[in-house]
């Protein structure tokens, strides 16, 4: 086998990314996502409804993610834990890769490589075994196919625009970036023709009136086949109640501002300030619509940790094309030599067997992963002793009570915020956190056991109360009674 060193370093890079991408499941609401696909599967319906509380059964519940819990349902029950968590290490590799194919091809492999090598630890905290990031793999395919159509002018990388998004719309809320996408390049457009119009000597490339106005249409088209999922116009409003809500900003963790104290989040300001000095030194001049993007996606990146993968897709290509513009990379890092052609066929073995083994553990791990993560022997002891009356457990492990307890036992709340809304939240935090009347909304809300963290301020304060008693307790989790 005889591959140049370009090819080589590609093969590398790819293979590297996904062999990051590999980790046990550990996302707190993919529990509930399993449970949810099940549950279509047993009762050929989309849930309207909430049916896996007590405290909000029946209240309506927009299941944007349905086709997704089918997906991730099928995959588990074809191959467990390790066909999930091999799909979407792919899907997450695909996204980036389409990324990498925006970028220049000058600056492809090495710098398009550096790039995203860093936009990829930049968003590496944010990875796992769920819908998210097949959003991101759509938002990556609808950047790639609107850079082929701004260079190359042809109806044939849109047309199926409308369809993609009618897929999206029922595999996740985030649908909505992909329309945002689509508006973005109209608008970025109309303002490069009006940037020519002004400065005559503007040397550019220009999207015509004609390929601006085929873009409105599918833009048109993309809109309406939102209203084709089973929540009809509700879907539409749904991602601002979300990024609206006040409680998911305050307590849910991945809508936090990243904190660039913590070294997982440092590979993000990296990026965002090689961005702005090749920006301001670079020799290429960005483009206006990707200098909207940057702004718009950068922004809900500093806002939210969930947007930094959207916001990596968006800026690598933009990066590789100001690094390019200054470095040129030496002819003998593009050809191929005799030592690399003998060497080839073991780095590539070497390659096939580190991932082999990197898999395996990490199905391996699984077991300990979830053990670490979650209220595994607690739920074990209930299982067992069957012990009567309704749950109030933490927020995080809400969506694994639902895989291992429901319909038995429902739980008290989890992590599908938008349907306890705002007020429930802040309620279910005051109890969480002892506050003063915490004894009286258990009553009220006809609690019989607690399900928490042994550390916690409720955890505390039950143990001070003659009300209830301890019946199990680990390093991870204790369950109290009300005697």
């Amino acid at each position: 086998m005889r591959l140049s060193i370009r090819q080589l370093f590609f093969v590398f890079l790819f293979t590297g990314l996904f062999f990051m991408t590999l980790r046990p499941v550990t996302d707190p609401d993919f529990w509930w996502h399993l449970r949810t696909g099940q549950l279509i599967i047993q009762t050929h319906a989309i849930p309207l409804t909430d049916v896996f509380s007590y405290t909000n059964f029946g209240k309506p519940w927009v299941a944007h993610e349905w086709l997704s819990e089918l997906f991730i349902y099928g995959l588990f029950r074809v191959g467990s834990y390790g066909l999930l968590v091999l799909v979407f290490s792919l899907i997450i590799t695909g996204a980036f890769f389409l990324s990498y194919m925006r970028c220049p091809k000058d600056a492809r492999p090495y710098i398009a490589g550096f790039s995203l090598f860093l936009g990829a630890l930049a968003t590496a905290p944010t990875w796992g075994v769920r819908p998210q990031m097949i959003s991101l793999l759509f938002t990556s395919l609808v950047l790639y196919l609107l850079t082929c159509y701004r260079q190359h002018v042809n109806i044939k990388y849109i047309v199926a625009l409308p369809l993609i998004t009618l897929l999206w719309v029922n595999l996740h809320a985030g649908y909505f970036l992909g329309l945002v996408i689509i508006a973005i390049f109209i608008f970025g457009g109309l303002i490069e023709q009006l940037l020519v119009s002004v400065f005559k000597n503007r040397k550019t490339t220009v999207p015509s009136t004609k390929s601006l106005l085929s873009l409105s249409c599918i833009f048109g088209l993309s809109i309406l086949t939102t209203l084709i999922n089973p929540n009809g116009v509700h879907i539409i409003l749904y991602p601002f109640q979300t990024l609206t809500s006040q409680a998911m900003q305050q307590f849910i963790q991945e809508w936090f501002s990243p904190d660039f104290h913590q070294l997982m989040w440092q590979p993000l300001a990296w990026l965002i300030l090689l961005l702005i000095g090749f920006g301001m030194v670079g020799n290429k001049t960005i483009s206006p619509t990707n200098i909207i993007l940057t702004i718009v996606f950068g922004y809900a990146a500093l806002i939210s940790a969930r947007h930094i993968p959207l916001f990596a897709i968006v800026a690598i290509p933009v990066l590789s094309e100001q690094i390019e513009s200054l470095i040129k990379i030496p002819k003998i890092l593009q050809a191929s030599g005799k030592l690399i052609t003998i060497a080839t066929p073991l780095l590539l073995l070497s390659l096939i067997i580190v991932t082999f083994f990197r898999f395996h553990q990490v199905i391996n791990d699984q077991s300990a992963s979830e053990q670490k993560s979650f209220p595994k022997a607690a739920v074990d002891w209930i299982k067992i002793n069957q012990p009567s009356g309704n749950i109030f457990n933490s927020y995080g492990w809400g969506g694994y009570l639902i895989w291992r307890l429901s319909p038995d036992y429902p739980v008290y709340i989890d992590g599908r915020a938008d349907v306890y809304g705002d007020k429930f939240i802040y309620h279910f935090m005051n109890i969480y956190h002892a506050e003063p009347g915490w004894e009286d909304y258990l009553l009220s809300d006809k609690v019989d056991l607690v399900l928490i963290e042994p550390n916690s301020n409720l955890a505390n304060s039950l143990r001070l109360s003659p009300l209830w008693k301890i019946v199990f307790e680990d390093e991870g989790s204790i369950i109290v009674s009300r005697k």
